[in-house]
Parts: C-alpha cells; structure tokens; sequence
C-alpha cells in the first residue's frame, strides 16, 4: 500500500546497515530475515532517513530480532508518537512504537561498519528531520524521501517547508560529485548530475 525501498548496505566483511526498515507485513519480515541470514550478515545499524510511518513500519522487528533500536535525527521523534494516526488515516492498524530514537544523528555524524563509513548530512524541508546518509568511499548517497528521480520530497506535512527542501538539496546534496548514485526512498535510483541537469524542480 505504501512501497518504500528499504536498503541493506554491506562489505566482505558481512558487517551492515539497514536503511529505512518499511517491512510491514509478515512475509516482508521474512524475506528481510531470511536474506540477512542468507548471506551471513551482521546487522550493526538500523537508520531511518526520517520517521515518517512508511519508514518505519518494520523498526519493532527490527528491535525484536537483533536488538537494535533506532538510529534517527531527534527533529522527528514526534512522528513515531502519531505513528498509530498517521497508520488509521491509510486503513491501517500500526501499534505505537514504544521505545524513543536510541542513538540520535546529527549532521556529520558518522556511521561505521565493517571497511565502510556512512556520513549523515541533513537536509530539511520534506520533515524537520531529514536526513541523508553518504557512502563517500563507494560514491552513494541515500537520500530518503528529500531527493527522487526527477522530483523531490513533498512539504505539505507537519514540519515540512518547500523553500528550505529546495536550497537544502542545492547546498548539501548537489554540492556532491555528479557521479554520485543516489538510492532515494522510493523509486529508481539516479545520479547528482542528472538531477542538477534534469529536474524540473531546478531548472
């Protein structure tokens, strides 16, 4: 009902991060568990890009099966307390998410595993707290729901402001190399330079 690309990022080493836990249903869970355990992995990080519901539908489990609480900017923990609304307005029933952020993030926070590093930049406008999270040895960047192929966050929600979602992808994202490849939270993936070159919300 609300796809989101949920990201496993890891090295030879089998250590990893999940990114944006969206595993609603039974049987996403268990792909998810099967697949981590399908290639030996261990998960060391679970980050959320922000809270919004669809990105955190799958953080109790996540809790649950590998005790890992989660890893998010502290502008947004007010979204997993309206979690419970937010799921009714969709026909949904979600439980309230008990346990408050664990580690917060901040901007140039940096998030290590196995030989990798991710570095939290933040990019409000889509939620107060949103953030992006950069792999610079790999030259990846997973942008959340800030940056889309061709288009970008919506700002209509609580916290949310265009103008500020707009200068912050000018000033922190598309101040990236070009060949940046950017994993958004939903949709195909796409590249720095392209977006500057081709969408329309700056041209």
């Amino acid at each position: 009902m609300l796809p989101v690309n949920c990201y496993l990022a890891y090295d030879n080493t089998k250590e990893a991060v999940l990114i944006d836990p969206g595993c609603l249903y039974a049987e996403e869970k268990e792909f998810l568990r099967d697949y981590i355990a399908s290639k030996g992995l261990t998960l060391k990080h679970q980050l959320c890009t922000h809270l919004h519901l669809d990105h955190v539908f799958g953080c109790k489990f996540i809790k649950e099966t590998y005790g890992l609480g989660i890893e998010a900017n502290p502008a947004d923990e007010y979204w997993l307390e309206q979690a419970p609304h937010q799921a009714r307005a969709f026909g949904l029933t979600f439980p309230e998410i008990k346990e408050p952020i664990e580690t917060p993030l901040f901007d140039g926070d940096i998030i290590r595993f196995g030989n990798l590093q991710l570095e939290a930049i933040c990019v409000p406008g889509h939620s107060p707290g949103s953030l992006a999270f950069y792999c610079r040895e790999k030259q990846v960047l997973f942008s959340g729901d800030v940056l889309f192929q061709g288009s970008i966050g919506r700002a209509d929600l609580q916290g949310g402001n265009f103008e500020e979602l707009k200068e912050n992808i000018c000033n922190r994202l598309f101040t990236l190399p070009d060949d940046v490849v950017v994993y958004p939270g939903h949709g195909s993936s796409t590249t720095i330079g392209y977006e500057k070159r081709n969408n329309p919300f700056f041209i």
